[in-house]
């Protein structure tokens, strides 16, 4: 654990602040300095760097170590923790135009290539990912799109890893720099009162060493590069809206950080909460496990920051504890370098051979591989079919799925087609391109034989172990006790006795001090808590507020109006840390068939009505249709026109024509006796004049009882039309 301090900068040098740290680098000590009369906190690191302090002094001294163990295949990882504003981005990129201030991150690039460029006799494989956590979520900074979330997984050979996370290779220095720069202009950044750049996500740059020798014994090292999202209280950064959120998650992740520190420190905890946020799983490895770790913990010198410098230093001093048991990585099941390799050699005899490629032939099944996908995609399908009955979506959705998967099995049924069919003859001018372009990936040994590069890196790797010694040599310095001291008198005995209590007196204040910090520092964190879970409930109270006023606009017909029935639907997932609902449906209303007859509403009248005159028909529709019968016709004089009888018999012998055909329709999916007793008490009548049908209820027995007869001049007509 290393403790770094920055000098004041313009907002605290505005307010006027005072320097309230001091350090001691020998000895790796910091000393904090209360605004009253209290004896100072001290606290011991494994390095101290106060702020007159390079990148260049932290990297060569503290990180060198660590890097050279990555490249003999042990895990690492530097993560920078602190405060909002604290220089922790700026420890971990640094500034590119100023050499001894170049941060950790690109430090590392130019430790790697140039450990590969000066060993013999080996070749290494440098890749490279970068990713961040953004409220709670997964996404690849070096991806086609940054809003894609991605999924945390775990198994037994590769440990924790990110599914769909891409992997670059990185050929030297600038190819990783660029990667560097890409991901960092991608990452999420906001401005609040504490600082106008404020990192608002964790960010993981990882780099892969894969490196094998003669022998083809292969080492693989992994160095995660973190910065982490500062810790940030509400009142002193101001944040709001977006910013509030963000504020939130990141605390609470770092929250869970403390936790995991805590329980492995503790020892007596049987479960380590890991699982507790996505940043803890990322780096379970790194804390207590496969990895050499270095924390770099970031503080502001100012006064006006002394709750926070203190809550740092005590975060780091608990980490200063945990134990990690790194190990060399020999032979991993997923290294690239060995495919890579083994592709290397069958190409080379496919082209002394002739181009053929038996080794493929031999041991490429490829009906053994059909059936293996014909078996994947059947256990998909039902996966598939499952999954849908569970969830209740609609039959749009399950056949538009079903297609896809049906598409994807058909892809890769023509991929093993073609693999088959390369396994014959290739070309041989295509398979030399294919081993000079796996070649150029692999680099090592370019500056084999510059011994001036080799005497710059081993004249490193001493001065970082002249560091170390010199630090536990200053730690071992203890004063002996004075009780078993020879002295010339008994006064002086007196004097060094009373001096030694007068220590263990301070001793006891300090202690008594840190009690009272303490709990002033849990009650802050109290009252930050409480003003979170505050503004959270304003928030629920304001969501409630609006589903209450859009619930009832919400089609009936659609199953998200019975609101309590999809919270009854609704599942947790742990790994997303999200609700997943049900998908929307909209059940269409439709005539029952002859077994639904009995059940059909009030509302039937209205669907009847609509099938005998061919359908419904829209406000609007009606009245454009009026409007243009009115303009053809003269209203005035038609209405005053005296009717004839020709013309009344010749509309009602066409109504009569009409109805024939809508009963014919009606007993063509139901049995005449059923819509009898269905039609019992309906009336159907004839507007003249808007040339409209409607259905009423009467207390007859049959239609054609309740047709209403002419009147007037119409009673002298025949009564069979």
């Amino acid at each position: 654990v290393l403790c770094r301090c920055r000098p004041l900068n313009d907002r605290e040098k505005a307010l006027t602040s005072k320097v309230c740290v001091e350090m001691i680098g020998a000895e790796g000590k910091v000393m904090l300095f209360p605004q009253d009369n209290d004896p100072p906190k001290e606290f011991t690191f494994d390095g101290a760097y106060f702020m007159d302090s390079t990148a260049e002094q932290i990297y060569n001294e503290s990180v060198f170590p660590m890097v050279e163990s990555v490249i003999e295949g042990y895990n690492g990882t530097v993560f920078a923790y602190g405060q909002t504003g604290a220089g922790k981005t700026f420890s971990m990129q640094g500034l590119e135009d100023v050499p001894t201030q170049k941060g950790i991150i690109p430090r590392a690039f130019e430790h790697i290539f140039e450990t590969t460029a000066t060993t013999a006799d080996m070749k290494f494989l440098v890749h490279a990912s970068y990713l961040e956590i953004y409220n709670e979520e997964v996404r690849d900074l070096l991806g086609d799109s940054r809003t894609t979330k991605l999924d945390i997984k775990e198994n037994g050979d590769r440990g924790v890893y990110v599914a769909g996370l891409t992997m670059h290779v990185c050929h030297d220095v600038a190819g990783c720099a660029d990667l560097m720069k890409k991901g960092f202009n991608n990452r999420h950044v906001g401005a609040t009162l504490m600082n106008k750049d404020s990192s608002r996500s964790h960010s993981i740059f990882t780099v892969y060493v894969e490196a094998m020798n003669a022998e083809g014994t292969i080492r693989m090292g992994k160095l995660n590069l973190v910065d982490l999202a500062g810790s940030e209280r509400q009142s002193k950064t101001g944040a709001v809206g977006d910013r509030f959120k963000e504020a939130t998650k990141i605390n609470l992740s770092l929250s869970a950080l403390g936790n995991v520190i805590s329980a492995l420190v503790d020892g007596k905890s049987k479960h380590i909460p890991y699982r507790d946020s996505k940043l803890t799983r990322l780096l379970q490895d790194s804390l207590g496990g496969n990895t050499k770790t270095i924390m770099v913990a970031c503080i502001s010198p100012s006064d006006n920051n002394f709750d926070e410098t203190l809550s740092t230093l005590r975060y780091a001093n608990r980490a200063k504890n945990i134990k990690n048991k790194p190990r060399i990585n020999e032979d991993p099941k997923d290294a690239l370098l060995r495919e890579y390799q083994e592709e290397i050699e069958r190409l080379k005899a496919m082209v002394t051979t002739g181009g053929t490629a038996p080794s493929i032939s031999s041991n490429f099944d490829v009906d053994a591989e059909r059936a293996k996908l014909r078996a994947e995609f059947e256990e998909a399908m039902i996966d598939l079919k499952s999954q849908y009955e569970r969830e209740q979506t609609t039959k749009v959705g399950l056949q538009a799925d079903l297609v896809a998967l049906k598409e994807q099995y058909e892809r890769a049924n023509a991929n093993i087609n073609e693999h088959a069919a390369s396994s014959g003859k290739i070309d041989a001018n295509e398979a030399k391109r294919r081993i000079e372009q796996l070649e150029h990936t692999l680099v090592g040994g370019e500056q084999a034989n510059n011994e001036a590069l080799k005497q710059k890196r081993l004249a490193k790797i001493k001065e970082s172990e002249k560091k170390t010694q010199r630090l536990a040599a200053a730690l071992n310095v203890r004063s002996d006790d004075p009780l078993l001291q020879v002295y010339s008198s008994t006064q002086e005995k007196l004097d060094a006795v009373s001096n030694q209590l007068k220590k263990e007196q301070g001793k006891v204040k300090a202690l008594q001090s840190e009690i009272e910090d303490l709990q002033g520092e849990f009650e802050l964190d109290r009252l930050d808590y409480l003003e979170t879970i505050r503004k959270q409930d304003q928030a629920l109270k304001l969501h409630s507020a609006l589903l209450e006023k859009v619930s009832p606009l919400i089609r009936k017909d659609c199953n998200f109006a019975n609101l309590e029935k999809v919270k009854r639907d609704a599942v947790w997932n742990d790994d997303e840390g999200r609700w997943i609902l049900p998908e929307v449906a909209i059940t269409r209303t439709t005539l029952p068939g002859m077994n639904g007859i009995a059940g059909i509403g009030a509302g039937i009248q209205h669907q009847l009505a609509a099938h005998l005159s061919g359908g419904f028909e829209d406000e609007e529709s009606k009245l454009r249709k009026k409007l243009a019968r009115s303009t053809e016709e003269n209203a005035a004089k038609n209405y005053f026109q005296p009717t004839k009888k020709v013309d009344l018999a010749s509309k009602y012998r066409e109504d009569s024509k009409r109805h024939n055909a809508a009963a014919s329709r009606i007993s063509s999916f139901a049995p005449v006796s059923t819509f009898d007793k269905l039609l019992s008490g309906v009336v159907y009548t004839d507007d003249v004049y808007s040339g409209t049908h409607t259905l009423s209820p009467v207390n007859n027995n049959s239609i054609n009882s309740v047709m209403k007869r002419p009147i007037g001049k119409l009673d002298s007509l025949p009564a069979r039309i």
